[in-house]
């Protein structure tokens, strides 16, 4: 979280409930929460992008979410925000095809540590829902962040990089 952001004090339990219940939220009900100051309000913004994610969604659909999330990532002010919507509403449509993957090569060369952040934390799903071969591209995000001095990417890194040896692993002795 950043210094100046204003801190209401919700529940991340009645946050998260508010944001599924408001799931089907109009637009520009969203860009306000996105534009709000206080960092619950923005959070809730990011879940309710991750629980429209969490539809069957055509293509487009999910293209238009991770479109949203780009665009709207100068609203992410801390590592929590990233976490909660970059797999499903970035790494999704990546992985699918969706959207292009080299937007992962963006963030990751960016010089605010968050949009790193979503670089390595949206190729989670591709732990989950991938390939090896999309883990391997994953992989290679890591590779490119390894050095990175901001230990939230840093943290980052290594959660994805347990996560896809033990992936990795798993395949190999399944198949």
């Amino acid at each position: 979280m950043e210094d100046d952001d204003v801190v209401i004090g919700v529940r991340m339990g009645t946050l998260f409930d508010a944001a599924r219940w408001a799931v089907d939220l109009p637009q520009k009900e969203l860009e306000t929460l996105f534009e709000h100051p206080a960092y619950e309000a923005r959070l809730s913004a990011f879940c309710v992008l991750d629980f429209r994610a969490r539809r069957k969604l055509a293509d487009r659909e999910r293209a238009a979410l991770a479109t949203i999330y780009l665009e709207r990532h100068d609203a992410i002010t801390s590592w929590d925000m990233v976490d909660r919507a970059a797999p499903r509403v970035l790494g999704w449509p990546i992985l699918i095809g969706a959207i292009d993957g080299g937007v992962l090569d963006d963030l990751a060369a960016a010089a605010d540590p968050l949009r790193r952040r979503s670089a390595i934390t949206a190729p989670l799903w591709f732990i989950k829902k991938g390939t090896p071969e999309d883990v391997v591209r994953g992989l290679a995000i890591a590779d490119s962040l390894a050095g990175d001095e901001h230990p939230r990417v840093r943290s980052a890194v290594q959660i994805f990089r347990k996560h896809a040896d033990q992936r990795l692993r798993n395949d190999g002795e399944g198949g």
